[in-house]
C-alpha cells in the first residue's frame, strides 16, 4: 500500500472511532480479523485478550464505546510497512496506544495486536 492510501485509511478509521460510528468502525476489518488487546481481558470479554471473526470484534467494539461514551482518538504517529501499519495514538483515559494492523490484499485489517500505556 503507498502512503496515499495508508494516510486516507487512518484517517478515515480515526474518524469512524471519533464519530462511534460502529458501522463505519466495522468496514475496516476483514471477516477473518484475529484482534488481540488487554482493554479485551478488562471488559470481560475474553481471558486470553483475543476475539476472532467479525461478529466478535463488532460486539467487543460495541461493548467498549458503551464503556467509555467520550471516547476520542489524537493521532500521534502512523509508520507503514509492508501491508502493515502501525498506529501511536492517544486513547481511552488519556493513555498513549499503539496498534500494529496487518491488511490483507483487500486493504482490509486482518490481524491486530493492540499496546497500552496507562499512567
Amino acid at each position: 500500500m503507498k502512503a496515499e492510501k495508508f494516510n486516507r485509511f487512518t484517517s478515515d478509521w480515526i474518524r469512524a472511532w471519533n464519530n462511534h460510528d460502529l458501522e463505519e468502525i466495522m468496514t475496516h476489518y476483514a471477516d477473518d480479523i484475529d484482534f488481540r488487546s488487554p482493554i479485551i481481558q478488562q471488559l470481560g470479554v475474553s481471558e486470553e485478550g483475543q476475539v476472532r471473526g467479525k461478529q466478535q470484534l463488532k460486539d467487543y467494539f460495541e461493548r467498549g464505546l458503551k464503556k467509555y461514551p467520550d471516547l476520542a482518538f489524537e493521532l500521534y504517529h502512523e509508520l507503514h510497512g509492508i501491508n502493515s501499519v502501525v498506529l501511536v495514538y492517544r486513547s481511552v483515559n488519556n493513555s498513549i496506544s499503539a496498534e500494529y494492523m496487518e491488511l490483507n490484499d483487500e486493504g482490509k485489517i486482518q490481524r491486530v495486536r493492540a499496546h497500552y500505556h496507562w499512567h
